[in-house]
């Protein structure tokens, strides 16, 4: 009788146990929104100005992409400074030292926990914008890429939280493509990603178009944190026109078009935008590298150019354009003197700045996903750090 009830006693134990189990999943699972809506919802005097978040890798193998960033996105804010005496912004930098992304979500964790943070700029990679959307989603804040162009970044996951003011590989990669069949007229193409989720989705845009294009591809993989390529270039076959790098660090390409160079092998090298860094690519063949739209005659890259040595540093130019549309949306979201996260989202999915005030030469508005409407992709020609508009 004693064992009986010892048993029943258990049963009922563990019972209960189950029970409070359930309820505190439910009662977290039940928390986690209204947790994302609180952070979103909490009200942040801006009587005298705002604030900012600018995720940006400053240093590390990106540098040389990140450098001209901020160097436009500080000239936005100076800009904005000299003309709104009473409305000044403050830009809290941090470095996410791409292609770290363990720095990028250190970064966004210090952007999500600084109650004055009303929006973000960046992050610039798009590996970067996977890592971090939960954190930035999670604290209500909108963040704003310059440079992020991975087709699913915009799949739905991100609405109202992710925009970018480039477009994405959906566009580059057909972009690429045509001009490879129609305009170098060749059809035999070697495509080397680098492994990572920005070069992966680039290749695979690119190639699908490719061979719809009747084009032969093959493909190769290497690795971002390679030193050495002359094993793989030794495999480029003699038959290969083009050879299709989507890399995301500049000095790689450099190295990679000074090995193929060595090895004698003479197609022609076509890049992405993650290479379009006239100071450290500067391949001696016959190169061409696609970039973002930039309005190259606007009086915004003449001013610029005028301030920064002559160097118009285009990659950096459309980061000019993610930070006009953070700071016009918290500006509007503090006309009351006080706004919040959530405000501010709302206000950057409403943007519609005219092409004649945007430094990308189109008008800044975005699609219900995120994405720029309209965007497109140019081609230049490299020739020895000189990059000529060629499509």
């Amino acid at each position: 009788m004693k064992r009986r009830s010892g048993v029943v006693a258990a049963l009922v134990a563990m019972v209960a146990a189950l029970v409070a189990i359930v309820a505190t999943t439910a009662t977290a699972k039940s928390s986690a929104p209204a947790a994302k809506s609180a952070a979103g919802r909490a009200l942040v005097s801006c009587k005298r100005g705002a604030t900012i978040g600018f995720a940006v890798p400053a240093t590390g193998p990106a540098a040389s992409l990140g450098q001209p960033q901020r160097r436009w996105a500080r000239f936005f804010v100076t800009r904005w400074n000299a003309t709104h005496k009473k409305f000044k912004i403050t830009m809290r930098e941090g470095d996410t030292q791409l292609p770290n992304v363990a720095e990028a979500t250190k970064v966004a964790q210090s952007f999500a926990s600084n109650s004055s943070i009303l929006g973000v700029v960046g992050p610039a990679g798009s590996q970067e914008v996977v890592g971090t959307t939960p954190i930035l989603q999670g604290a209500g804040l909108a963040f704003v890429s310059g440079s992020a162009t991975r087709t699913t970044l915009t799949d739905g996951s991100r609405t109202g939280f992710f925009f970018r003011v480039v477009p994405p590989d959906a566009v580059q990669g057909p972009t690429v493509a045509r001009f490879i069949v129609n305009k170098l007229k060749k059809k035999n193409v070697l495509i080397i990603d680098d492994q990572e989720t920005y070069s992966t989705g680039l290749a695979a845009d690119a190639a699908g178009t490719l061979r719809n294009l009747g084009a032969t591809v093959s493909r190769d993989s290497v690795s971002q944190s390679a030193s050495d390529f002359s094993a793989l270039i030794s495999r480029i076959s003699s038959n290969v026109q083009v050879v299709y790098i989507p890399w995301q660090l500049p000095p790689k390409a450099q190295l990679f078009a000074q090995q193929m160079r060595e090895q004698g092998k003479r197609q022609i090298l076509l890049s992405s935008d993650g290479t379009f860094d006239p100071s450290t690519y500067k391949p001696a063949q016959e190169a061409y590298a696609s970039n973002f739209p930039v309005a190259a005659k606007s009086k915004l890259i003449t001013s610029y150019k005028r301030t920064h040595g002559g160097e118009p540093d285009f990659f950096g130019a459309p980061t000019y354009a993610a930070t006009q549309v953070v700071v016009n949306a918290v500006s509007k979201a503090c006309a009351n003197g006080s706004a919040t996260r959530a405000e501010v989202r709302a206000n950057i999915r409403k943007t519609n700045i005219p092409a004649a005030a945007s430094v990308i030469g189109l008008r800044l508005r975005f699609t219900a996903r995120g994405d720029l409407n309209g965007g497109r992709f140019g081609l230049f020609k490299v020739t020895n750090g000189n990059y000529t508009p060629v499509g």
